[in-house]
């Protein structure tokens, strides 16, 4: 006979396996694996990097000599000031420039995006090679390396928490809200009353959109941290919760019960995450994360929340953000008019 926490493991297994749970115990795994494979590359797969230098100050003719013969790993672009450079920055059109230090005497310093970037550790690894090559030895032409973005390392992974608020919200909290209200035919009944479909949606959406402002007014409070052009980055982050609410609760009417929703809602909400998060470590990364619709709202976020932009400087990602709401809510609409579907 068999003992009956047997037969209790062996009926949760199945449940399981019916409810896609177990899918979860694959995925995971071999998605972050995936992720740390493109991080982890080798020096020779990194793109070549664009370096600005100011115009009007003076390096020495070796170091100029030696970084415009590595064209292969290090392009330089005169820039005209300090200012240009940053802007430059700003709009990813250099990966970083060189000005002179005004602490250390003959010694350079790099200003990027970010210290922790991919390039950023290809340019120092660069030009420390080309140092060497160039002196024999010798201390490093770059003495300091500084960031674009304000604060410290807390302040700089906001954007990165407000993505994964957003999208725990829309991926992971609204699709089993919607799935419970299948699976206890809760939707039915009401769609049964005179209350409209459109309705029903825009509650489910606007709720969502409420639960993820409430989740970044306390990690801005805690933070304590204002970005530098309130309304745009506000109106922003409205309309990215649009879209990821939109897109959970059309996720969660492709589900018939909650575990299946929650199982469904992490399968999209690690490729939304992990390669917009990972993008300065990997070029790989960063070449496929574009097309995912997290990537425009995390760009957008991080630029307005440490400068000031007009919202046309981001018409293709308002519209790319805009657009994937709209038709995941046409689609949660078109679903709902299935009624054997709610079922």
């Amino acid at each position: 006979m068999t003992p009956p926490i047997i037969t209790l493991i062996v009926n949760d297994l199945a449940i399981a396996v019916k409810n896609k749970s177990v899918l979860l115990i694959i995925f995971i795994p071999f998605f972050v694996f995936i992720s740390l494979k493109l991080v982890d590359q080798s020096a020779r797969n990194l793109t070549r990097a664009t370096v600005g230098f100011v115009r009007t100050e003076a390096f020495s003719p070796e170091m100029t000599r030696a970084l415009s013969a590595t064209g292969s790993l290090i392009h330089l672009l005169p820039i005209r000031d300090e200012a240009e450079g940053m802007r430059s920055i700003r709009d990813k059109k250099i990966d970083g420039f060189l000005k002179h230090s005004d602490i250390v005497r003959d010694k350079l310093i790099l200003v990027v995006q970010k210290k922790e970037a991919v390039q950023t550790l290809a340019i120092i690894e660069s030009m420390g090679a080309l140092q060497h090559a160039v002196e024999g030895g010798g201390s490093s032409w770059v003495s300091e390396v500084r960031s674009v973005e304000k604060g410290g390392i807390g302040i700089q992974l906001l954007p990165t928490w407000i993505l994964m608020l957003v999208l725990l919200v829309g991926f992971i909290i609204l699709p089993g809200q919607v799935a419970e209200e299948k699976e206890k035919n809760m939707l039915l009944s009401l769609l049964q009353t005179p209350m409209h479909e459109m309705e029903w949606l825009g509650a489910k959406v606007v709720s969502g959109m409420l639960l993820s402002a409430v989740a970044i007014v306390i990690l801005h409070l805690l933070s304590n941290y204002r970005p530098e052009h309130m309304g745009n980055y506000v109106l922003f982050i409205l309309l990215g919760s649009f879209c990821f609410c939109s897109y959970g609760v059309f996720l969660g009417l492709l589900c018939r019960n909650q575990a299946s929703a929650r199982t469904l809602g992490v399968i999209f909400y690690l490729p939304h995450l992990l390669p917009c998060a990972l993008a300065d470590y990997s070029p790989q990364l960063s070449a496929c994360a574009p097309y995912l619709p997290s990537y425009h709202l995390l760009e957008p976020v991080r630029a307005l929340l440490f400068n000031k932009y007009p919202l046309s400087h981001f018409a293709t990602d308002w519209l790319y953000l805009a657009t994937v709401g709209v038709i995941t809510l046409t689609f949660s609409y078109l679903l709902i008019k299935k009624r054997w579907l709610l079922s």
